[in-house]
């Protein structure tokens, strides 16, 4: 990744990225935001921690905002929007700017209807928009986007799976833990703007 990526950057990398449109045979039931600002020492990626709930197989996880896509919704683009605007009271419609689309993500989901497919957009806000986390969000956490492209913050950790323990990638940010599909799709946008995942497994 560049040392010191700027919106403009991103923005020229992520131009012309449609991956975000549904494959051939792919149903996307889920749509996601990545959320750029310019921090104090460069780019942050906005994250959430996600609140602690039984029906959530995500529960407790860092993630991206965004959730189901709902009937209302006309496209995956519009649920990503309002599930921000819910989760955080950030209205990427008004006070955003698209700068492009990752590759739809297949989920292997071990309960629920799985497998679901998840469509991620990149977007950059301007200024800095108070967050007003609601009931699903326990938190929300800018990351900076240099200690992502930095494989040296790069770690591992043990993940039980069906009783068997697994040594899964994952980030360490001052006490959580970003792993998983939210990891998958990060690794995607960094490869996006020139980070390599060489050697990197994937999830």
């Amino acid at each position: 990744m560049s040392p010191d990526p700027t919106l403009a950057h991103v923005r020229h990398a992520l131009a012309g990225a449609h991956e975000g449109e549904p494959a051939a045979g792919a149903d996307p039931s889920a749509a996601v935001a990545a959320v750029l600002r310019a921090g104090a020492a460069g780019l942050d990626l906005l994250f959430i921690l996600r609140a602690e709930h039984p029906r959530d197989p995500w529960s407790g996880h860092m993630a991206w905002p965004g959730g189901h896509i709902d009937a209302e919704d006309h496209s995956p683009l519009a649920a990503a929007i309002r599930e921000t605007r819910e989760e955080l009271q950030l209205d990427l419609e008004h006070d955003g700017e698209l700068l492009g689309c990752l590759p739809v993500v297949r989920t292997h989901l071990r309960r629920g209807p799985g497998p679901r497919h998840v469509v991620p957009f990149v977007f950059a806000i301007h200024g800095d928009s108070a967050l007003v986390p609601n009931h699903e969000v326990q938190e929300a956490v800018w990351v900076p986007l240099a200690f992502l492209g930095d494989r040296r913050n790069r770690g591992r950790f043990v993940w039980m799976g069906r009783g068997v323990p697994l040594a899964l990638p994952c980030y360490r940010y001052e006490g959580r833990l970003i792993w998983g599909l939210t990891l998958h799709m990060l690794d995607h946008l960094l490869e996006r703007i020139g980070s390599t995942a060489a050697g990197t497994r994937r999830l």
